[in-house]
């Protein structure tokens, strides 16, 4: 058995059994903080991590699984003699010693002692023995066997110690433990069970101060391990801190132009920009301003990488050179995608990359705005696009030097946001130019300082070289303004304005068709543009029946639909399976763009290539809304894109003169046989209405045209009278007979 005894300072408590002037244990109570203290702390809790016990919060009471499997080695009996005691012990916890066992069981029995002594009867002493016996065998096992020995274990208790707690605690410091106690609310929970402090000592010093609020041993482990981790991922420190903006004017191209060594004087740290302009100050000007602050930055031998309108994404090859590791936990795979960063210029920069790299991971996670997978996409992309400019931006780096990173146009995504938010963590300035107010840039952080102009300029390249500047005359920006005046907000829009459209397919009475037909997209209902993306509204219909006497009134008011911009197709089948090998188009369940441009059939490439885009992103979202039955299933994906890319040149020539916010182009097709339409024309169908073209179906017999393909039913259906079979649909063309003679009484009258 062993005494308490008292300690000169809490470095007592590192010392082993043979090495104390008295023999004996420390059990002491803490409820004030200051340095020492949290050093001690942190010191104690990894001793009692490695070679102790922990206890965060309550020692949990035996659950109903712990009492049944003591039941079945111990059985329930009880009787409160030493003997009973050390016996069962001896079987509960067969590793005890002799020593060991007795010491224990002697504990135990003087502790139950003063519970009969203090009024408890023979059931609350046996509940007490046998939670006991299950926390010495659930909580403490891994220490009993250590009691006694040179290397006293210790155990550290978080929290507001309950009586039974306390008297476990007592037995197993009279066993030999050191115990430390944190009592963050102070010390009057433990007086109330322990009021004349017999069992423990209250340490006390100079200078302590309450725990801080948000003070816990979770905080201090994960503190411990963020400084293991960062031990391991950077090794070392870097030696060097950063100084961002704190240094700068504000006047934009001289701050980039001023000489690092100029910048601060503090060998510590190294100073960069990070520098966001939007506008410009002068449209003449501005493209001659941007030439001369490249040609000035390489007089001065300055590294310069000058990026423009977007960061190639990262090529296949690229992203298989980054090695990834199989981490679930975030700290192993940042640790991971840390290790790729290598760097020729000498072992300070490397480091100073993974700081960089690891602060900006931790902080993203720590945000909890994006999920593992998609800040494993940043992070990758950020190392691809590392490599690829590192050795232009940091060629033979030392202090001061400072590179610079140009970026014209503005981040279009959060990759590229990520990659310059953590290049401006390294020895480069970082100056984004959106000289274009209508462009946006999605870049957002603490540390990046803007400059912000009234003036508009559109520029889609970097001035290289003087033999590629371009600047508008006066008139030239003049015109400009006055097309912003005009159409901005004003309903009025300039031709092929927009690139971007989306149909939505408006629910309407059959009359209402003919009223709409003709008329201009901005004045339908459910007409807007939102993000620079036109929302037009179209009809999509199957017209059953016939709704007149005559066949020839039926047709006349079809004739009455056809206009300049009207496709018609009179007779189902239309189109045919064509002769295309789709497979190499697609991968994952998505286009293969390249592939397909590159394809010697592929006859789009005349299109405007915002064109050839915009069938391509309509072809990808029929594919993906699975509106064709029977999509990514025995190969249907492929039919689908081989009919898209293969439409017929009048559809083309429609579809390339589209203006989004003017009458949208249509297609009547007319089917009144009893052949079925093929797969293709319900593809084309389907298609089209994704496009942004009106649809009528007429189908007089009622029967199903090309809709029988469709898994979602895209076309609204209105059944207008009797159904009618074996119609000859006639020749449209005006100058026609049939035309001729339809329409001549009307002429002479």
């Amino acid at each position: 058995m062993f005494e308490h005894k008292k300690i000169k300072n809490l470095s007592d408590f590192y010392k082993e059994m043979k090495e104390r002037e008295e023999k004996g244990v420390y059990f002491y109570r803490i409820c004030g903080y200051n340095e020492t203290v949290g050093e001690f702390i942190r010191a104690y809790y990894d001793m009692a991590r490695r070679s102790g016990v922990v206890i965060e919060g309550k020692i949990p009471n035996p659950s109903r699984e712990n009492l049944a499997y003591y039941e079945e080695i111990l059985g329930m009996d009880f009787r409160l003699e030493k003997a009973f005691l050390s016996n069962r012990l001896g079987k509960w916890l067969p590793r005890l010693s002799g020593y060991q066992k007795e010491a224990l069981s002697e504990a135990v029995y003087d502790t139950l002692m003063r519970l009969r002594n203090a009024g408890k009867n023979d059931g609350m002493l046996k509940n007490a023995y046998i939670k006991f016996m299950c926390w010495l065998y659930y909580k403490f096992e891994r220490i009993v066997s250590c009691l006694g020995e040179n290397s006293v274990p210790k155990i550290l208790y978080e929290g507001s110690v309950s009586s039974y707690e306390l008297l476990m605690l007592s037995v197993l410091s009279r066993t030999g433990c050191d115990i430390v106690l944190l009592e963050y609310q102070g010390d009057g929970a433990y007086l109330k069970e322990d009021p004349a402090s017999l069992l423990s000592d209250l340490f006390s010093m100079e200078g302590l101060m309450p725990f801080t609020a948000d003070f816990s041993l979770k905080k201090l482990r994960e503190r411990m391990q963020e400084e293991l981790f960062y031990e391991r991922i950077y090794g070392g420190d870097t030696g060097l801190l950063q100084n961002t903006n704190a240094w700068i004017t504000g006047n934009g191209f001289s701050d980039i132009l001023t000489e690092p060594g100029k910048r601060g004087t503090d060998l510590r740290y190294f100073y960069n920009c990070f520098l966001r302009i939007v506008g410009v100050e002068d449209k003449i000007s501005y493209p001659a301003d941007l030439y001369k602050l490249q040609k000035e930055l390489k007089n001065r031998k300055r590294n310069l990488v000058a990026a423009e309108k977007e960061l190639p994404v990262p090529t296949p090859q690229e992203i298989a050179g980054i090695r990834r590791g199989n981490g679930a936990k975030i700290e192993n795979l940042i640790s991971d995608l840390a290790a790729n960063i290598t760097c020729s210029a000498g072992s300070v920069l490397p480091r100073i990359m993974k700081k960089a790299f690891v602060d900006l991971m931790l902080e993203e996670a720590g945000a909890g705005k994006v999920s593992s997978g998609r800040l494993t996409k940043k992070a990758v992309y950020l190392l691809c696009w590392l490599n690829r400019y590192k050795e232009a931006l940091f060629k033979q780096w030392k202090m001061p030097e400072i590179g610079c990173f140009l970026y014209l146009g503005g981040c279009n995504n959060e990759e590229e946001a990520f990659f310059l938010r953590f290049l401006a963590r390294l020895p480069a300035d970082v100056l984004i130019l959106v000289p274009d107010l209508q462009k946006s840039c999605v870049l957002k952080d603490k540390n990046l300082y803007e400059i912000h102009y009234g003036e508009s300029l559109e520029l889609s390249s970097f001035p290289m070289e003087s033999s590629v500047l371009q600047a508008g005359t006066a008139a030239y920006h003049a015109e400009r303004e006055l097309d912003s005046s005009l159409y901005e907000g004003s309903g009025l829009y300039r031709n092929m304005q927009y690139d971007r459209a989306v149909s939505v397919t408006l629910k309407t009475m059959y009359e209402e068709i003919k009223l709409l037909w003709d008329q201009e997209v901005v004045y339908r209902s459910y007409f807007e543009i939102l993000d620079k993306t036109v929302h037009i509204p179209v009809i999509c219909a199957k017209i059953s029946g016939v709704d007149t006497e005559k066949n020839s009134q039926y047709f006349a008011a079809v004739r009455k639909l056809i206009t300049e911009d009207t496709f018609v197709i009179k007779k189902a089948p239309y189109l045919l399976k064509p002769a295309v090998n789709a497979a190499p188009f697609l991968k994952n369940r998505k286009l293969q763009r390249d592939k397909i441009k590159k394809d010697p059939g592929y006859s789009y490439g005349m299109l405007r290539e915002e064109r050839q885009e915009y069938i391509l992103d309509k072809l990808q979202l029929l594919l993906d809304q699975e509106i064709i039955k029977g999509t990514f299933q025995n190969g249907m994906e492929y039919a689908i894109t081989a009919a898209v890319l293969r439409l017929p040149k009048e559809i083309l020539r429609l579809i390339q003169k589209f203006d989004f916010t003017k009458k949208n182009p249509k297609l009547i097709y007319i089917h009144a046989a009893e052949t079925q339409a093929s797969l293709e024309d319900s593809i084309l169908t389907a298609f089209l209405n994704l496009i942004g073209f009106d649809i009528l179906v007429f189908v007089p017999t009622g029967y199903q045209s090309v809709e029988q393909y469709f898994q979602k039913n895209i076309m609204e259906e209105h059944q207008i009278g009797e159904y009618r079979y074996d119609l000859q649909v006639p020749d449209f063309d005006k100058g026609s007979a049939w035309y001729d003679k339809l329409f001549r009484r009307g002429r002479e009258r």
